[in-house]
């Protein structure tokens, strides 16, 4: 085994790989629950949709340590849910099992843009310094997200965010990101882990005394321990529906859409783990890495769910020490139990990851002293991307528009030349996405 994911090649060991990946799936592990809920409002399920999102969620990330040996772990995208449920099913009115069958549609070709190799090529064509620049983004939507969850940002309609206030759950998160942070600062191995147990408890503690008091608890422990796994939603797809003509734009949205997040967050992650390949400039494995992505999107839309993606929160991993595709092994095996004791995935409140989103928030915006900020025309497109991340609320926005200023800011330099061919085509497909969401 230590041959096959060669240990010793990345200077890594079966211990530390089984805690990175033991730290990925616990920063994960929220989509085993948020996922169902987000499908339900499009009316599908929430058994079969939470059985579909473990099953998804285990097969693609074994599978991404097996062929492309990388500590990626991969799920049903958290923005792809969202897009599923309130754009293709609510807002145009198609039926889930119709969307469904996009998601399919959009796997296999996806396929056939990994297997000639186009959406190497489209990695390829990512400047340097914008692969920089979207993994801070990445790493400030990261701690946003964390942030918000617990109340710390909060909207406000004079200045459109806000300071929350001390509440309980804020003052849990502070002891959780303090304690975390001496663990990470300490290097002592878990810590991330460590972290997330700490804070449990003291969420746990502090609701029970909340209730004592006669107030309202915000922890609550499973109703149950065992939940049969549901079909309901099991190769329930409509191919034949998704193949009309009117699929054709919702069909390239999610292409669109899965694309960019797949392939922006692997990079990201790949810069901030070190995978890259020192020759090349490229991340390492990244064709093999692709080819698992686009086949997780196509199981997606087989066993239910939207589609599925790299995880940011494989940097949780990556911090861990986790260097080779056994720690995304450990990370899909740790789902599958909760095929039938997904009840018990509650006792994590969302209070105790939020300190990990912080910290990785912070461990990945590293990337951002490799760009040189005295270069303008690199450093402006850089920004956007970086900043327009966190403030859209969206990967793909950052992204789109840190390539088109890239492109457009070439131009007008005189230096058309520096523009890879492939960035024309994607910019071209950028222009054609904004045009056709608004």
């Amino acid at each position: 085994m230590a041959r096959f994911f060669k240990f010793q090649e990345l200077n890594t060991d079966l211990k530390t790989e089984v805690l990175a990946g033991i730290a990925t799936f616990l920063t994960m592990a929220y989509i085993i629950v948020v996922n169902p809920l987000v499908l339900s409002d499009a009316g599908m399920p929430f058994e079969g949709v939470l059985f579909a999102t473990v099953l998804v969620s285990a097969v693609t990330s074994i599978l991404m340590g097996l062929v492309a040996n990388l500590p990626f772990g991969l799920a049903p995208g958290m923005g792809i849910n969202a897009f599923f449920a309130y754009s293709l099913v609510l807002g145009m009115g198609m039926e889930w099992q119709t969307a469904l069958g996009a998601v399919f549609i959009s796997g296999i070709i996806f396929i056939l843009l990994s297997i000639f190799k186009v959406r190497e090529a489209i990695v390829r064509a990512i400047p340097t310094t914008i692969r920089y620049a979207i993994a801070a983004g990445i790493g400030l939507f990261l701690a946003l997200i964390g942030l918000r969850s617990v109340g710390f940002i909060v909207s406000n309609p004079a200045t459109m965010v806000g300071f929350g206030g001390i509440t309980p759950v804020l003052l849990i998160f502070l002891a959780g990101f303090l304690v975390t942070s001496v663990l990470v600062i300490k290097r002592v191995k878990g810590a991330l882990i460590m972290g997330i147990v700490f804070t449990s408890l003291v969420a746990f503690i502090v609701s029970l005394i909340t209730v004592a008091a006669g107030g309202e608890g915000f922890v609550s422990l499973p109703e149950g321990i065992f939940a049969l796994p549901s079909l309901e939603v099991f190769f329930k797809l409509d191919i034949a529906g998704a193949l009309s003509a009117g699929m054709i734009l919702p069909i390239f949205s999610l292409l669109f859409t899965d694309m960019f997040d797949s392939i922006s967050t692997f990079a990201g992650v790949s810069e901030v783990g070190d995978f890259i390949d020192k020759e090349s400039g490229e991340p390492k494995n990244v064709g093999k890495a692709l080819l698992v992505d686009a086949i997780g999107t196509t199981l997606s839309g087989l066993f239910g769910t939207s589609s599925a993606t790299t995880y940011i929160e494989s940097a949780a991993g990556v911090e861990e020490g986790g260097r080779s595709g056994f720690s995304a092994v450990v990370t899909g095996l740790l789902f599958i139990p909760f095929m039938f004791l997904s009840p018990l995935l509650k006792f994590i409140p969302e209070v105790a990851t939020a300190p990990v989103l912080v910290l990785i928030g912070i461990f990945m915006v590293k990337p951002l002293m490799k760009i040189h900020w005295t270069h303008f025309d690199e450093a402006i497109p850089a920004f956007l991307g970086l900043i327009l991340i966190p403030l859209t609320y969206s990967i793909t926005q950052g992204v789109v528009w840190a390539f088109l200023s890239w492109t457009v800011l070439k131009v007008l330099l005189g230096k058309a030349k520096e523009v890879p061919v492939t960035l024309w085509v994607i910019d071209a497909f950028a222009i054609l996405s904004l045009v056709l969401s608004h």
